[in-house]
């Protein structure tokens, strides 16, 4: 199976997993938003779908 993050992370939230605060966005001013009602320190991420995890040739 292949998951998104946030599709990893709402799965968890339903199964009762403690998780941090955080929001999916979808524009800068999205982010700015989630940002300040997150009110403290805050990381900006991408989420892409990508291959198993940079284990080419190994």
């Amino acid at each position: 199976m292949r998951f998104y993050e946030y599709e990893a992370k709402a799965l968890f939230r339903r199964h009762g997993m403690p998780l941090g605060p955080g929001e999916v966005v979808e524009s800068a001013a999205a982010a700015r938003s989630a940002f300040e009602r997150l009110s403290g320190p805050a990381v900006l991420k991408s989420q892409v779908l990508s291959g198993g995890r940079m284990k080419a040739g190994a």
